[in-house]
């Protein structure tokens, strides 16, 4: 719990299917306010590297070819939210995606008098999305681009590190995508209902120019995290 001379970090939650925008926004976020992006794939990663309980936990099951459960990813989580870097706040993308983790995710918050600032969604069309999810490339640093709405400035070379080691996802085709999508309505979307609930859904038209979707969010973020 925190003392009464401590102020709960903002949690933010980024909402929205593959190929919403969700990563190149938290990163934009994450620049402009001083957040911490966490997704769980890269929590996972970290802990078992780490050698932190819940990692060891989580490495065990994963070499066993089964499935981390909501449990341990809650574990790592929990670890992740006491470093020091999270201290000005959050930004949760990919998680979330079911009605029991947002539950647990809430139980844990409240342990430390923290609680969901804003669930922000990413309104988007499925259709134009088959579009979007194709023509993405990253560089190995990890910044994103797109063949038609974020090319790097100069072609082939990386506007973050001046680097050309690019790659595409070669499960990013249109069937894979469209399968991707059906998951994400049947197990995601409903959680956009469960925020509104709680006063914490923002929406957000994200079909529109990077930059402008980046202001909106901006905006968002500015009032909620004041």
């Amino acid at each position: 719990m925190l003392d009464k001379t401590q102020t709960a970090a903002p949690v933010l939650i980024l909402l929205g299917p593959p190929g919403a925008g969700k990563g190149t926004q938290a990163r934009m976020l994450e620049s402009q306010f001083g957040l911490v992006q966490l997704s769980t794939g890269d929590l996972l990663r970290a802990a078992v590297a780490a050698g932190t309980d819940a990692g060891q936990a989580a490495k065990a099951v994963m070499d066993a070819g089964g499935l981390v459960s909501d449990d341990m990813v809650i574990a790592i989580l929990r670890d992740r939210l006491a470093d020091n870097d999270c201290a000005k706040g959050v930004i949760l993308g990919g998680f979330p995606r079911t009605f029991v983790q947002a539950e647990a995710l809430d139980g844990l918050l409240a342990q430390s008098d923290q609680r969901i600032n804003a669930a922000i969604s990413l309104e988007v069309d499925d259709d134009a999305m088959v579009a979007r999810i194709s023509g993405r490339f990253t560089c190995a640093c990890g910044e994103g681009y797109h063949d038609s709405f974020k090319p790097p400035a100069k072609a082939g070379v990386c506007d973050a590190c001046g680097g050309n080691d690019f790659t595409r996802r070669a499960d990013e085709n249109a069937e894979t995508v469209a399968s991707r999508l059906e998951a994400y309505h049947a197990q995601t979307a409903p959680l956009i209902a469960y925020y509104a609930n709680q006063n914490a859904l923002q929406s957000v038209d994200a079909m529109g120019d990077i930059d402008a979707i980046a202001k909106e969010l901006e905006a968002i973020v500015a009032t909620t995290t004041a």
